[in-house]
């Protein structure tokens, strides 16, 4: 059984005040509300609030000006170059992924999609599970997961490896925009099936990248667990000291 642990508030904070950043919602250049307002407006307690802002600083999201109060910065530049496993699984061709497409079956949702996708937990939802390979050794298991409704009557619910994007065919299939991604890393131990798959020692970790992807409004269209082996990866991060 896999257990997640919550992202402190301030972190949850920071992200909401992200995500209003991406949106328009605080376009570059204007003040985001000031503390006592998003105290009220979030009914969190002033430090929660004060880290969270410190946070968005510290990844240069926001940064203060004397006299003018926190000003939005827009989105930094070395966030762009991060995500790209997100990316990179969103756009993959699976007919030309050397590996092996292993499930594709209506399940009940796990928990934690979920949330994300804004359903009952009884609620079904479309899995595609993908396992890439490299010279014969499984790297990577990839689960995506779709709402029923997404996908009723397109291609990804058969059997065969899809040709071109997801993200290309929904777009062009239902009309459907994909507008933005968030990643959320985190690790575990893998439930047995994820171990025969990847080909794991007993005891071996895997590191899960839960890849969000939405629209312009927020709405989540499909969610993606990416397992990666943790004894063959190497993480690394950049971020601005400000």
């Amino acid at each position: 059984m896999a257990y997640e642990v919550a992202a402190p508030k301030y972190v949850r904070l920071a992200q909401t005040i992200q995500g209003r950043i991406e949106d328009g919602t605080y376009p570059p250049g204007t003040r985001v509300p000031s503390e006592n307002q998003l105290v009220q407006a979030f009914g969190m307690s002033r430090p929660t609030v004060v880290r969270a802002l410190e946070l968005l600083k510290r990844d240069g999201w926001l940064e203060s000006r004397q006299g003018y109060g926190t000003i939005v910065r827009g989105r930094p530049e070395v966030v762009e170059q991060k995500g790209r496993r997100g990316r990179e699984v969103l756009e993959r061709d699976e007919s030309l992924t050397p590996g092996r497409l292993v499930a594709v079956d209506q399940v009940p949702v796990p928990a934690r999609v979920a949330s994300v996708l804004g359903l009952p937990r009884r609620a079904k939802v479309l899995m595609r599970q993908f396992l890439v390979e490299e010279d014969g050794e499984a790297v990577e298991l990839v689960s995506s997961y779709f709402p029923a409704g997404l996908v009723e009557g397109t291609e990804l619910e058969s059997p065969e490896a899809l040709s071109g994007s997801v993200r290309e065919y929904l777009e062009a299939r239902k009309k459907v925009r994909f507008d933005h991604v968030t990643e959320r890393v985190s690790a575990r131990l893998p439930e047995i099936g994820e171990t025969e798959l990847l080909g794991l020692p007993d005891g071996v970790p895997v590191l899960s990248v839960l890849v969000v992807v939405c629209d312009a409004s927020g709405q989540a269209l499909q969610v993606i667990d990416v397992l990666l082996p943790a004894d063959r990866q190497e993480l690394e991060d950049t971020y601005r000291l400000n």
